[in-house]
């Protein structure tokens, strides 16, 4: 299964963005009971996880996007949302989805979308 992560561009510092992961693949019972993360990779750096939100909605962020960034799922989709306000170009990456289990993404890398964070 990959993940198709969507909702990329440009956006000017300060600005918002929001992203969705398809997972149009997945079974909607599977969906219904996994964890879904987000990931971005910059340029020239590790890619490094972003937020995740279990089946129940409890959220995880990275402490850099915490107050910024809001993760959220339409179980009636099977999509997972990324919210992203106050955008600054250290933001800038390309954005990835995957399903996660024990805190580690289980797919493949999917293609992702790329966020540009410029003025």
């Amino acid at each position: 299964v990959q993940l198709q992560a969507s909702g990329g561009g440009l956006v000017q510092p300060g600005g918002s963005r929001r992203l969705s992961c398809a997972t149009s693949r997945m079974i909607f019972s599977v969906f219904m009971g996994v964890t879904m993360g987000w990931y971005r990779q910059a340029p020239g750096k590790q890619r490094e996880f972003v937020a995740s939100i279990t089946p129940s909605g409890a959220t995880n962020y990275l402490d850099s996007v915490k107050g910024r960034f809001t993760v959220s799922r339409d179980n009636s989709r099977k999509t997972v949302y990324l919210r992203m306000n106050s955008l600054q170009p250290e933001d800038t990456a390309v954005y990835y989805c995957n399903q996660l289990s024990g805190g580690n993404p289980v797919w493949d890398w999917g293609q992702g979308t790329l966020v540009t964070v410029s003025s």
